[in-house]
């Protein structure tokens, strides 16, 4: 067979720049690993099960020493109204018991902690935390498949008028307003003492009032908000409802 050097010579550039990219290939793995290992896991499992070995507080839960974050929900920090019951509910609900997780298009926050809606005999847990008024939806990543339920539960929350979605009884509450997220009014033709009412936004932070204002007098206050959505929520100094909005 007659060797042909011009041949070998096409041969040798292509070898390689196969090599080249072969090597590439091995160093963008190996420097993304961790991302790659992640988004692999989020593509293959879908939905796991784990037993919940610890409630630590209303939207948050841990297995096998692992922190999940129930998705879709708010519920009360610690030393607010209601904190303790929504607790308490999801001990008495799923501890020790095991529960399904299903994922939304992020598997992890920004602490690290699992994010999921967690199931219990094909019931959403996290869902009934709204219906029976422990926490108010939150989808600060973007509406998803259970958004509609969840926005339609709150609203069933507020005409049922229970725990967090219990409206004041005070006679200022169909007066008091929040306009433009950052200025509390009075529309009443009378004072209003608003005294220990406090306003709050998604995060830890909230505005309390000591002061009366006068009919139609108004007064500004600070409150950071989210970039990604948010709900501002006015309560009395018993903790009802006064005034909500989403912006």
């Amino acid at each position: 067979m007659k060797y042909n050097k011009g041949n070998d010579k096409k041969i040798k550039p292509v070898k390689k720049t196969i090599v080249l990219l072969v090597f590439l290939i091995v160093l963008l793995i190996a420097v993304n690993y961790n991302s790659l290992d992640r988004n692999l896991k989020n593509f293959l499992n879908t939905n796991q099960e784990v037993l919940v070995e610890r409630i630590i507080d209303g939207d948050t839960i841990e297995s096998n020493g692992t922190s999940i974050r129930l998705l879709g929900i708010n519920t009360p920090e610690r030393r607010e109204f209601y904190y303790g019951e929504a607790k308490q509910f999801l001990e008495d609900r799923i501890l020790n018991k095991t529960v399904t997780l299903r994922f939304g298009r992020e598997r992890y926050d920004k602490y690290d902690r699992v994010l999921a809606y967690a199931f219990l005999d094909n019931k959403n847990i996290n869902l009934e935390l709204i219906e029976n008024g422990f926490a108010n939806y939150y989808f600060p990543s973007g509406k998803d498949a259970y958004y509609e339920d969840f926005v339609h539960a709150w609203n069933e929350c507020i005409q049922k008028n229970v725990n967090l979605c219990e409206k004041s009884e005070d006679v200022c509450a169909e007066c008091i307003n929040v306009k433009n997220f950052n200025v509390i009014t009075n529309t009443c033709s009378f004072s209003c003492n608003i005294n220990g009412w406090k306003i709050k936004a998604e995060g830890r932070n909230y505005t309390a009032f000591s002061n009366t204002l006068k009919s139609l007098e108004e007064t500004s206050f600070e409150l950071p908000l989210t970039s990604t959505g948010d709900t501002i929520f006015l309560r009395d100094n018993n903790g009802k409802l006064v005034f909500w909005e989403k912006y």
